[in-house]
């Protein structure tokens, strides 16, 4: 996902009502989102599908690597070699 332009990419909702198809494209050729504002607010971000799913499996990454560092953190960990032992040992030879 690119970075956001705040002159170009922060919309009203009427305004976005009213050119709906020309912000779904805008997104999907800048690959940028646009972030949707009802009475000087954002309430809403219109995104490309591409750049959820990206945004999804990022979240799922970093979400994999805290429960790591926490287990870590409570000692829960095993030594480099055990896991790789662990690892070849399920890998047919």
């Amino acid at each position: 996902m690119q970075k956001l332009k705040i002159d170009q990419d922060i919309r009203s909702m009427s305004e976005v009502r009213n050119a709906m198809a020309a912000y779904i494209k805008q997104v999907h050729d800048t690959k940028r989102p646009v972030i949707i504002t009802q009475h000087g607010k954002g309430v809403a971000v219109l995104l490309g599908a591409n750049e959820f799913e990206a945004m999804q499996e990022k979240i799922d990454l970093l979400s994999d690597v805290q429960t790591a560092l926490n287990q870590l953190a409570k000692g829960e960990g095993i030594a480099h070699q055990t896991a790789k032992a662990k690892l070849l040992k399920q890998v047919p030879q």
